[in-house]
């Protein structure tokens, strides 16, 4: 049974247990896929063993300090103070990759993060003849290790320092319009600041709560990152899209990374001269294995969360980005996947996008489920009511609040007016990689004419070594026949909208209004892709060193002319996001305050893809009202059975043997009889905790984060206790895969495990 909180909840609980506690009722009963009786157990029996009710939160470290009785409860052995310091251990072991998570895990700087994480490494390393992300990659010794690219990247969190008020101070009356301008502005002076010419440290300033807080970031910037280990895809993927978001998993989703420095120790570009990075700390695995009601954290970059947004902004989302999302995705699989058909090369460079689309697919499919049919949106509708009728009880806060929900929900109405011909714009502009290119290379030519202090966020001087390395790294992902198909669909979407919705940059690129046919798209797509050299790296990179206002006039690449072409209609278009974007920065800090006040207690801020913390219980749920609750581990013998040979349920033949054998050596749960491979636990994650560690008890690694349930999917938007799971796989997996199936004995030694098998 899906549990609700009862009617008298306390006024003093966070408003996240609020939320979370009016959601689930209404939970979309997707049917589970496969398991049979060795994945289900009676309600009565589950309900037993449950210790504790997650109410949701993705934790600033800062913030772990209200949390530790809870954590001493569920069984935590070390001091909750250690929590709030992103240099001490295990934190200090917590690393980003720039959109996934991971973690060291032994002094030579070696990483273990998801194997989806590292499907750009396989893929700028394969060739038709060898593709590594069929066949997966075991370096046998340091020299073999493969490099990720020019544009790879490892951070490592220094420090966490509150700047509100120097970014937001004294802002009050400045126009909608100016207001953006001028944070960015105090952003980049600290920014600037921070990072004071001192090699390998990037600082940025990050808005938590809407706008409302500041905090300035510094971390270490690793740049020589390799590939060490990644298993065949019939494990890393076993399952596929089938079971992508669903109970139960058997996937071993793992994979092994190296960060590298110069000699002297600090962050180096690429170089076979450079050493293993020898991080302060580390993970060890754990000794106290995964069990039944444990106690599990996460920590990790998750990405992006909704829950601090209004219920306009929800009913939205609901009504109208996530079913145009959809059938966007939809249309660019089918265009990209028959490209690939095609041509293999096409096919590699596009694998890594291509898994990202039929991800989000699935996911943006669950999440419109929750809102819609889940109840979800309204559910937030109800809750804000209550927030608005809170207000208007008192003299004090209806002077103060009372018109803030009012006058957000009306902007969000006004924005909505042009959102069609906005998105149409947007996908227009980043339709083509080689247009990308070429509006980064007229951007920084303009940027380069000022001052740095006065240039853009990401086009000052200490942003160029990067644009270059990006430009490089652009490489392995572009394919002219698939670029050009991409750009295509984009158009043909756009030229579909009735007249008036359609952005002016349509006109721009096909050179005329009215009706355009496919014949007129693919004209002015021939005058685009067969005079260009922009498709060539290095063309592209002398392109952008080079790039000053003069040589960007003096271009006769069509691709810089239409960037050129395309430029006041892009400033026309962020003036106008600027002044919507301005008024609302004014009225979400108001909002942020009366929801802190209404709820008198620890608010998680949404996930913005910094340092964040999340803990929980190792537990089942059930999929919908009255159905059986899933047991929390799934097993190898289970994998063995939802085997068929062929993709996505391909297992490789030396995992079969090793089960069909019975080697399962000291990996073994007890409770199992043989190894673990997913568990399930309830806590609170989103896209970016991918290769997130978890975290036992003793802060040793128990398992990565690598999934969640597509029952819970609108949990970025309201967190529900009862069905909200995350997935993760087993170290005990990963371990007995490293030792029975690949041989990467070099590897568990280096983790301090004895192999076994």
């Amino acid at each position: 049974m899906l549990r609700t909180l009862p009617a008298a909840l306390p006024s003093s609980l966070t408003l996240v247990l609020l939320i979370a506690g009016c959601a689930g009722k209404g939970a979309d009963s997707a049917t589970p896929n496969g398991g049979g009786e060795s994945v289900t157990q009676e309600p009565d029996q589950a309900k037993a063993t449950v210790k504790f009710e997650n109410p949701g939160g993705m934790w600033m470290p800062g913030q772990m300090t209200a949390h530790a009785e809870t954590l001493k409860s569920l069984g935590l052995t070390y001091d909750p103070a250690a929590l709030t310091d992103p240099t001490a251990f295990p934190l200090g072991a917590i690393v980003s990759l720039g959109g996934c998570s991971a973690s060291f895990v032994s002094p030579e700087g070696l990483i273990v993060t998801n194997h989806h994480c590292v499907t750009r490494y396989l893929q700028s390393n394969s060739t038709p003849e060898n593709n590594l992300l069929d066949n997966g990659y075991l370096a046998k010794t340091r020299a073999d290790e493969k490099s990720g690219g020019p544009a790879a990247r490892v951070f490592v969190t220094t420090a966490f320092t509150d700047v509100t008020d120097k970014v937001v101070g004294g802002l009050e009356g400045v126009a909608d319009d100016k207001r953006g301008g001028q944070i960015e502005d105090r952003r980049k002076q600290l920014v600037g600041t921070c990072e004071g010419g001192r090699a390998g440290v990037r600082c940025t300033v990050a808005s938590f709560y809407e706008g409302a807080q500041f905090y300035q970031i510094e971390q270490t910037e690793l740049r020589d990152v390799r590939l060490v280990y990644a298993p065949h895809e019939g494990i890393g993927v076993f399952g596929g899209d089938i079971d992508n978001w669903r109970w139960p998993r058997h996937t071993g989703d793992f994979s092994f990374l190296r960060a590298y420095v110069g000699k002297d120790g600090q962050p180096a570009d690429y170089s076979p001269e450079n050493v293993p990075f020898k991080p302060k700390h580390h993970l060890k695995v754990a000794t106290d294995k995964a069990t039944e009601g444990s106690l599990v954290m996460v920590a990790g970059y998750p990405g992006r969360t909704q829950r601090l947004k209004t219920s306009a902004e929800a009913q939205q989302a609901a009504d109208w980005y996530y079913s145009r999302q959809i059938q966007l995705y939809e249309e660019l699989i089918a265009v990209m996947e028959g490209i690939g058909k095609l041509d293999p090369k096409a096919s590699i460079a596009g694998a890594s996008r291509l898994r990202g689309l039929h991800n989000y697919l699935l996911n943006f499919r669950g999440m419109r489920d929750g809102l819609v049919k889940g109840g979800v949106a309204g559910d937030k509708a109800r809750i804000e009511g209550e927030l608005q009728t809170w207000i208007e009880a008192d003299e004090a806060r209806k002077a103060k609040y009372g018109d803030v929900l009012a006058q957000m929900a009306a902007l969000t109405t006004e924005k909505a007016k042009t959102r069609e011909r906005d998105a149409a714009h947007d996908e227009l502009v980043r339709g083509s990689l080689l247009l990308g290119a070429a509006e980064t290379i007229v951007r920084l030519a303009d940027e380069r004419a000022k001052p740095d202090d006065q240039r853009r966020l990401g086009m000052q001087t200490r942003d160029e070594r990067d644009l270059e390395q990006s430009m490089q790294a652009l490489q392995a992902n572009y394919h002219p026949d698939l670029d050009r198909a991409v750009f295509r669909l984009y158009l043909q979407r756009a030229s579909k909208l009735p007249e008036a919705e359609r952005p002016e940059v349509l006109t721009a690129i096909v050179g005329k209004k009215g009706t355009i046919t496919d014949l007129d798209i693919d004209r002015a797509l021939d005058k685009l892709y067969k005079a260009t050299k922009l498709g060539d790296a290095v063309v592209r990179l002398e392109a952008l060193r080079a790039a000053s206002t003069k040589s960007i006039k003096a271009s006769s690449d069509p691709f810089i002319k239409l960037a050129l072409k395309l430029k006041p209609l892009n400033e026309a278009n962020k003036k106008q996001s600027e002044a919507t974007t301005g008024a609302m920065a004014s009225l979400r800090p108001r909002y942020i305050e009366a929801l802190r006040a209404f709820h008198n207690g620890t608010l998680a801020p949404d996930a913005n893809s910094t340092l964040r913390v999340t803990f929980g219980t190792i537990r089942g749920y059930s999929p919908s009202a009255g159905a059986p609750v899933y047991k929390p581990f799934t097993s190898v013998s289970e994998m063995v059975k939802k085997n068929t040979g062929e993709e996505p349920f391909a297992a490789p033949k030396g995992a079969l043997d090793a089960v069909s054998a019975r080697r399962f050596g000291p990996y073994a749960a007890p409770e199992l009889g043989e190894v673990p491979v997913n568990f399930l636990a309830d806590l609170d994650i989103t896209g970016g905790n991918s290769g997130s560690a978890t975290l036992n008890a003793r802060g040793e690694i128990t398992g990565l984060v690598f999934d969640g349930n597509i029952e819970a999917m609108a949990s970025d938007w309201v967190f529900m206790p009862p069905i909200t799971r995350s997935i993760h796989v087993d170290i005990r997996y990963v371990l007995w895969v490293m030792d029975a199936v690949d041989g990467a004995d070099h590897l568990l030694t280096e983790l301090g495990v004895t192999p076994a098998v």
